[in-house]
């Protein structure tokens, strides 16, 4: 079955429901190695009524992998179960666990992270494909432009302070983090992370996994952490109060610390910082940056095609760059829209692009936080200091044919 079959939505529902028995260990397999073929991120298997269905989550898109009939579902979830050390009995909680696949082609273990939830006909079971590709972690690869990428390096020679990335589940961040610390020679500082789990290896990082089933929270192994003497601290996410503020005390008290963060915005996370009742002062002295991004759709090289462009969506994209870019600079840009060929399944993209927005913490944001100041007077200020906000970069990826207008649009 090859990707072009199971995009097909009416191939998809005439697919037939597997009967026969198979080698359950060889059948699962099967499952990691095409996902991680085809680059998916992560795998689905859920029960429905009438079947049991696989399926792939692949440049965020789903793919329909199979449908198995609920006489396979007991050992499927058995076998998953055992490979990833948590309870067979258990099916009524969450669980979370980890399978270490062996990827013959590549000779390498890949780490995939197992989550079981019950549901109404039984447990889903989602793994997310924890791919340590180190090429990833290359400037080349996440996209800044180059305004963008002058602010993050005139950032990273600050001797303190708190930078984020943000951005929903997906996106990458944790990635964006490890090309950050690549900045820094671990031999010259002490280097700690707090993670869960650890995605990359990095020599003379000091890379601690988290355990909750032993400590609850970031915040007690954050907190246990700043007794090694650390320059430089990577959290995983700031995700309550308590882990926020010592990450922002930590920050004031002559570290750089790193983390991630679920916003929308580089403005929005300004706000969630002052929603989780961090003193807006504090936050003023310790924020030095945000990293906005998303990861969008890459448009196939072999297949692009020019698209005729109305006046109506002419004058949108104005109205988006016209703070950045020229009238007449704006009007000559060609872009290109989705066509669809074998090499990309069919579907006109391949692969993904980031889109980044980077807001500096300067004079003008701290008297902003001080002020308490709503999230879209933020953003304004922060338009008028020269920020390229996530539209407006996804805007100019499309003019250099990364992705299309349609595609930067979904951004507002």
């Amino acid at each position: 079955m090859d990707e072009k079959q199971i995009k097909n939505p009416q191939n998809a529902s005439e697919m037939k429901i597997r009967k026969d028995a198979w080698d359950i260990v060889e059948y699962i397999n099967t499952v990691f190695k095409t996902a991680i073929e085809l680059w998916a991120s992560d795998i689905h298997i859920e029960q429905t009524k009438t079947y049991v269905q696989v399926r792939f989550r692949k440049d965020g898109d789903f793919l329909i992998y199979d449908r198995l009939d609920h006489q396979n579902y007991s050992a499927l979830i058995t076998r998953l179960k055992v490979l990833s050390r948590i309870k067979i009995d258990e099916n009524k909680k969450p669980q979370d666990g980890k399978v270490i696949y062996y990827y013959e082609e590549e000779d390498t273990d890949i780490d995939v992270r197992l989550s079981s939830f019950p549901t109404k006909y039984g447990e889903k079971i989602v793994m997310r494909i924890l791919r340590q590709d180190e090429s990833l972690i290359n400037i080349n690869k996440l996209g800044f432009i180059d305004l963008n990428l002058k602010k993050i390096k005139n950032a990273l020679k600050s001797k303190y302070g708190i930078i984020l990335v943000a951005g929903p589940t997906g996106s990458w961040k944790s990635t964006t983090l490890f090309w950050v610390l690549k900045h820094f020679n671990p031999l010259e500082y002490n280097i700690s992370t707090l993670e869960d789990p650890i995605e990359y290896d990095m020599d003379f990082v000091n890379q601690s996994q988290m355990y909750p089933d032993i400590w609850y929270s970031f915040a007690q192994w954050l907190r246990s952490l700043m007794r090694q003497d650390p320059d430089i601290i990577m959290v995983w996410e700031i995700r309550d109060k308590e882990t926020s503020m010592l990450a922002v005390e930590a920050a004031l008290t002559g570290h750089i610390v790193f983390s991630t963060i679920h916003t929308n915005s580089a403005a929005g996370t300004v706000q969630r910082l002052i929603n989780m009742d961090i003193e807006p002062f504090l936050i003023a002295s310790a924020l030095k940056m945000v990293i906005s991004q998303r990861l969008w759709k890459r448009l196939c090289p072999h297949c692009k095609e020019v698209e005729d462009i109305p006046e109506a969506k002419q004058k949108r994209i104005r109205d988006f760059l016209w703070d950045i870019m020229a009238a007449d600079e704006i009007d000559k840009i060609v872009f290109y829209k989705w066509k669809g060929c074998d090499k990309c399944g069919n579907t006109g993209y391949k692969w993904r692009v980031w889109i980044h927005e980077v807001l500096i913490s300067d004079e003008w944001l701290e008297s902003l936080i001080l002020e308490k100041s709503s999230v879209s007077e933020m953003r304004k200020w922060a338009k008028a200091h020269g920020m390229v906000t996530i539209v407006q970069d996804a805007l100019l990826k499309a003019a250099i044919w990364e992705t299309t207008v349609e595609e930067a649009f979904k951004l507002i």
